[in-house]
């Protein structure tokens, strides 16, 4: 376990300025070279309803948001009878007395009320409330207040100084306020030898697509995916990138089609309702073997479904894109930052083989926050562009687009090249694009361009990595899970160990097409095995067996919207160990 594991939580309204906070929080993190990882549980609504920030910090990197609360900032009377209930013993609640009361307490938890009215003057701006609040928990933890002054000097640097002052002042007294009249906890922050920088999901999936030369973004915003687009938006004049925000997905994906079959990589990010209305283009590409990037972020359906929620419920979808028969790879990131390196190395495979590919994200991922060494960001990836033919074609020789190889591979022209005339469409050809419909559908040509193509799959699946195996070989039981729930399946691995259970863990993030030999070797070495993933059906559990026939002993499924924590999974095994159940569904203590 890491020597310092401390959880902040922030509960309120929309509009109480709990992301403003948390990202400031996070800043004084990464100033502190401390790691971190935010999950924030909010609604779709703009007014009202309840929103719930909590943020692991650690001396150690952190994928998840573990199983403890160890300081809440109440900012209204429904965050305090949410979750003063949910507070580690030892811990401690922030709270405005002019208008929350925490009724009886809780005797194993500090109440640290703090009037508002009195520290501000009775201002009427109730948005430095979370400023107040703020100032006070960084006292209770030890923090550097001057990390937090400069923060809020960059934050309002353009509403001018009188602004910064007072947001200053107000950190100032309620840090002094804290340090009168409350119990700091013993363990305070520590600073690190190195600073870190912080940066969520969605801007790291973007950071990778830069890094991996995408020079074409295009997107409809659809939560939880939107901030892909920001990023990029935000970054694309400095980078040479061009962004565009069309007006629907069926016009998203056909413009990353285009620009892609042009010759620059390019790249569109979505959620599950808009990835059903790219489904047939991304056939088109399939067919007219144009390589391209498409992120689903996953959150709960089906339909509109929790458009604030997460899930992992979007794996068949993303397996069965479109009609037919064709190319395509699937990968599902397990980190923040694994999002940001996976992205130059699936752009690199699917140009070699001229194909659509997928990466298959979620909201916990894409839209919680982490610290990053900024000297680990590899801003200069290996740029593979498969065979792209860019010179003129002087042969004489007429020019394939769709030639037969043994690989199924075709050198690709960009459109221009002279020498290089070629037909591309929808329908399916022979070698030069031809249409086989127009020869009453030549069943020969059919097949050899279909087994031409689908030969690629072969080469794609003997470079797929085979899933990561960690712990004893000989462990009692195997925790097998894919894509986000990495780093939750691996904490919950190392509980169990140290309770005597021995335990290991199989992770899969490339998930499409399988090296089905690579993937049962390591399947064999499980004893006793359970699948842990977030949706209701198990669909990975069937997948796997589809694809390989292993079928495992146990599965945990959780589909509340919530991700897993650690002890959801330690109390899994243990009822699956003991012959209670093998179908474990955690019951979400916390209330979101």
């Amino acid at each position: 376990m890491p020597e310092y594991d401390f959880v902040i939580a922030m509960g309120g309204a929309p509009g109480q300025g709990i992301d403003s906070a948390g990202r400031a929080l996070s800043r004084i993190c990464g100033r502190h070279g401390l790691h971190l990882f935010t999950y924030s549980a909010y609604q779709s609504l703009i007014r009202g309803g309840h929103t719930f920030l909590t943020m692991r910090i650690s001396s150690e990197p952190v994928a998840n948001h573990g199983d403890k609360i160890d300081l809440v900032i109440a900012l209204n009377q429904d965050a305090m009878d949410k979750h003063l209930q949910n507070i580690a013993p030892g811990g401690a609640i922030i709270y405005n007395s002019d208008n929350t009361d925490p009724g009886d307490g809780r005797d194993e938890v500090q109440l640290c009320p703090i009037s508002f009215k009195e520290l501000s003057n009775n201002s009427r701006n109730k948005m430095m409330l979370n400023t107040v609040m703020l100032g006070a928990a960084l006292n209770l933890v030890g923090a550097d207040l001057t990390v937090f002054e400069d923060i809020l000097t960059l934050q309002f640097k353009r509403k001018g100084q009188a602004v910064i002052d007072e947001n200053v002042g107000l950190a100032q007294r309620g840090h002094d306020y804290a340090a009168e009249h409350f119990t700091p906890f013993p363990t305070a922050f520590r600073k690190q030898d190195k600073k870190l920088a912080v940066v969520d999901g969605n801007s790291a999936m973007a950071m990778g697509g830069a890094a991996a030369g995408v020079k074409f973004y295009c997107a409809y915003p659809m939560s939880p995916s939107t901030g892909v687009l920001h990023w990029m938006a935000e970054n694309a004049r400095d980078l040479g990138i061009m962004v565009r925000q069309c007006e629907d997905e069926i016009s998203v994906i056909n413009m990353v089609i285009g620009a892609a079959h042009a010759g620059c990589r390019s790249m569109c990010a979505t959620s599950g309702g808009g990835f059903a209305l790219m489904t047939e283009a991304i056939g088109m590409a399939g067919m007219m073997e144009i390589p391209v990037v498409v992120i689903n972020v996953q959150r709960g359906g089906p339909s509109t479904g929790l458009p604030t929620k997460t899930e992992q419920g979007d794996l068949w979808q993303v397996l069965g894109a479109s009609q037919g028969d064709f190319p395509k790879i699937i990968v599902a990131p397990t980190s923040i930052m694994d999002g940001c390196d996976t992205i130059p190395e699936l752009f690199n495979l699917v140009d070699k083989f001229q194909c659509p590919g997928m990466i298959i994200s979620d909201l916990m991922l894409s839209m919680g926050f982490t610290t990053f060494d900024p000297a680990d960001m590899n801003w200069n990836p290996p740029i593979d562009r498969g065979e792209l033919i860019t010179e003129p074609n002087d042969t004489g020789e007429p020019y394939l687009r769709y030639k037969t190889t043994e690989s199924g591979i075709s050198p690709r022209a960009i459109p221009g090249t002279p020498g290089r005339i070629h037909v591309v469409a929808t329908d399916d050809h022979d070698e030069d694009g031809g249409l086989i419909s127009d020869e009453f559908t030549n069943p020969h040509k059919r097949r050899v361009i279909m087994e031409k193509r689908q030969r690629k799959m072969e080469g794609i699946a003997a470079l797929m990595p085979p899933p990561d195996f960690e712990g004893p070989e000989d462990a009692e039981v195997t925790l097998i899970g894919w894509g986000s729930t990495k780093s939750v399946i691996g904490e919950a691995v190392s509980l169990l160990r140290a309770e005597g259970v021995g335990a290991n863990q199989i992770h899969f993030k490339w998930l499409y097409p399988m090296n089905e030999d690579v993937v049962n070797e390591v399947l064999s070495k499980c004893k006793r095995s359970i699948i842990v993933e977030c949706n209701y059906t198990g669909q990975f559990a069937r997948f796997l067996r589809g694809e390989t026939g292993f079928k495992a002993d146990g599965q945990m499924r959780k589909y509340d919207g919530e991700p897993f924590m650690p002890h959801h999974i330690v109390d899994g095994a243990k009822e699956h160990l003991a012959g209670k159940t093998d179908l474990y569904v955690p019951y979400q203590e916390i209330v979101v």
